[in-house]
């Protein structure tokens, strides 16, 4: 975990003698202070925890910090009875519309289980009463927040205990270090969200009039991949993310072919802007038939729907506003002998010379898969596909370098699991010259960006300082070679040849189902949706200049 952990351990009793604190980062048994009555230790150590979530407007309870109080000792344990909060270092109160605080118990991990207290006269010191009688040894309690739905998303907060109260009598916990300020975001879907299980597979792009497009699969009965009854949702902002339209459903294949939803699945999307006309093209693959079964391994060697997976295209020519029926282009691009061709997911990008480009995946006639891309030159009339990049590769994100060779960033599914297979567990990345009839393996293949094996997101930012153009890749994925965690934002200079620490922005720390997909909001901001720990679907905007500084020494 990536946790910034302060260990502060004070001694109390009922009445609250004199306490001492130790605020080093590491617990000192010899400094332990320890207060008996009647062979009792009523308390001993508090722990203070701060974990890196989102702090997310649409979600009702955010958690933002916990504390452990240990307590030992032959007689009944004392209780808490209030706590003080600190909310001063947020950068907007009114954007807070609740304090909670939640006792776990024993356990950990937030839950709502038990509420404690709360309050919703927001300022910024504030007290919050309750009664908890504390359990021989662990203790926990949650620190909550709820958002109102005007929070700028730019914004940050912080809310930090500084003082618990025992009976009638408060005593601040002294020395320990400012709690770090946290990002806000809004949970775009959610768990059972209009009645759908789970959202998942994030593709976000900017439209030439700066529109935000967000797409992802609606996964009705289960969270598990196609088949099952999937279809494609859309959300749609015109004020940079701060506020977003309904969900509207643009890709849904219904009950083709007389067979129903659960075996016409959609999903897994990628979506485009074409920069000379902004149409707005989305891909997906088309599952028909094989119910119960896994589309990866479902899908056969042929080209109609019964045989294999579809390659599917919409567009919208009104900025998101309405969308085209579905058009099937499996024919133009798929190999006969292949057992599958599918879109990134992500998103897709436009050239300079107006060359529209998806990353694309196909399995090969030995069931092994490669990356690869799409393209059309005549904007969406014809799509044509390059050879595979790399073996046992599949989603795949891609850039246009400086000298307009191609950047495909990969997936590898090579991995370094948690034996350690291989020892490299990173991103495999290649260029081509020649829109991917050749391709080189990258100095950076495997080496330069650890992964757990999953999809990750990268995208060409162009911006101006002090008059002079500039451009950096940015890039995201779970920054953790075993285990989908840490989602982290990371800034190359020098077109993916390096990703210094410096730039490297923790935005989640909790375990995921970890897609990402990262935008240009516009010259100085970045939006990114993904799926965090806290929502299926979470988006956060976060300014460039952020992004830029030197994160090595601080985590704000």
């Amino acid at each position: 975990m990536n946790n910034i952990t302060l260990y502060i351990l004070i001694g109390f009793l009922l009445s609250f003698s004199s306490c001492k604190v130790n605020s080093s980062l590491q617990v000192n048994d010899n400094n332990r202070t320890q207060y008996h009555i009647d062979k009792t230790t009523i308390a001993g150590e508090i722990h203070c925890f701060v974990p890196i979530y989102p702090v997310l407007r649409s979600k009702e309870n955010n958690p933002v910090s916990r504390i452990n109080i240990r307590t030992t000792g032959e007689n009944s344990p004392s209780s808490i009875d209030g706590f003080k909060v600190d909310l001063s270092r947020t950068f907007d109160l009114s954007d807070i519309k609740e304090v909670k605080v939640f006792y776990t118990a024993k356990e950990e991990n937030f839950s709502i289980e038990k509420e404690f207290g709360k309050s919703t006269e927001i300022s910024k010191r504030l007290l919050i009463s309750g009664q908890q009688d504390l359990l021989l040894g662990e203790n926990n309690f949650w620190l909550s927040l709820t958002l109102n739905e005007s929070a700028d998303l730019l914004n940050k907060v912080s809310a930090s205990i500084t003082a618990i109260k025992t009976g009638k009598q408060y005593k601040a916990i002294s020395g320990s270090p400012e709690y770090p300020l946290q990002r806000t975001g809004i949970a775009l879907r959610k768990h059972n969200d209009r009645g759908v299980d789970t959202y998942r597979i994030p593709g976000l792009a900017t439209t030439n009039s700066g529109t935000l497009i967000a797409v992802y699969d609606i996964r009705r009965n289960s969270a598990v991949d196609l088949q099952e009854d999937i279809d494609v949702g859309m959300n749609r902002s015109t004020d940079g993310g701060q506020t977003w339209e309904p969900m509207r459903i643009i890709m849904d294949m219904g009950e083709w072919g007389d067979l129903p939803n659960e075996q016409n699945g959609i999903g897994d999307p990628a979506v485009l802007v074409d920069r000379h006309t902004n149409t707005i093209w989305v891909a997906a693959v088309w599952a028909h038939g094989h119910p119960g079964k896994r589309n990866w391994w479902a899908s056969k060697q042929g080209m109609t729907p019964a045989e294999t997976s579809q390659f599917v295209l919409v567009k919208s020519e009104d900025d998101g506003k309405t969308w085209s029926a579905p058009i099937n282009i499996t024919s133009q691009i798929k190999d006969p002998g292949w057992h599958l061709l599918l879109q990134g997911p992500g998103k897709g990008i436009t050239l300079k010379d107006g060359t529209l480009v998806f990353p694309a995946q196909f399995k090969d006639e030995n069931e092994m898969p490669h990356s690869t891309l799409i393209y059309s030159k005549d904007q969406g009339q014809c799509w044509h596909i390059g050879t595979g990049a790399k073996s046992n590769t599949t989603e795949a994100q891609i850039v246009e370098l400086s000298d307009g060779a191609l950047m495909l960033n990969m997936r590898d599914n090579r991995g370094s699991g948690p034996t350690g297979r291989n020892g490299k567990g990173a991103r495999s990345v290649a260029t081509t010259n020649d829109l991917g009839k050749t391709w080189v393996e990258h100095p950076t293949s495997m080496k330069a960006l650890p992964e757990p094996v999953c999809m990750a997101s990268l995208i060409r930012h162009d911006y101006t300082v002090g008059g002079q153009r500039k451009s950096i890749l940015i890039f995201s994925n779970p920054f953790d070679q075993y285990t989908r965690q840490n989602m982290t934002i990371k800034v190359s200079e020098d077109e993916g040849m390096t990703w210094q620490e410096k730039y490297f922005t923790l935005i989640d720390e909790g375990r995921g189902r970890g897609y990402s997909c990262l935008t240009s909001i516009d010259e100085n901001t970045i939006g990114i949706l993904y799926e965090g720990s806290q929502a299926d679907l979470v988006f956060q905007k976060i300014s460039l200049q952020e992004l830029m500084q030197n994160n090595s020494k601080s985590r704000e």
